[in-house]
């Protein structure tokens, strides 16, 4: 079956067996957007987070059926040159340390944002997983956004 997708502001037309299959997979191996993560699989991680109608989702248990007509944005499409404010506090505040869970991270942290959350109530909000545990510069750099 072949689908057409808007990811990053762009239509994107996949050819798929089956519209079950995981709007993760679809990005990573079909459309080459790597930098959504697969971590679990079953929503609990939240390393393949993008947002879906400016919403938090976690693509590897989304049905990319689902996905049609929707805006869907991955980390590739968050700003061009890193200049979204999310990317520019977990910069200043050296976040990442392995790196693997921070795409998804920065997307629930925007989408989080584009709800109206600010500071500190952004943590709020954010329920993914960092195995190297950089929660306390995550926490700082949400403070500044």
């Amino acid at each position: 079956m072949t689908l057409t997708l808007n990811v990053n502001g762009k239509p994107s037309t996949v050819t798929v067996s089956d519209g079950s299959m995981p709007l993760l997979w679809v990005l990573r191996d079909l459309l080459g957007l790597t930098g959504t993560k697969y971590g679990c699989g079953i929503e609990i991680c939240g390393a393949c987070t993008v947002l879906v109608d400016g919403q938090p989702e976690k693509s590897c248990d989304m049905d990319v059926s689902s996905a049609v007509g929707r805006r869907i944005v991955t980390i590739e499409g968050l700003s061009a040159n890193s200049s979204h404010p999310a990317q520019v506090a977990w910069i200043a505040n050296q976040v990442p340390q392995c790196g693997y869970c921070q795409s998804g991270m920065l997307m629930s942290v925007a989408g989080a944002m584009q709800a109206g959350h600010h500071g500190a109530s952004i943590m709020g909000e954010v329920n993914n997983l960092c195995v190297c545990g950089t929660y306390p510069r995550i926490k700082a750099a949400c403070s500044k956004l």
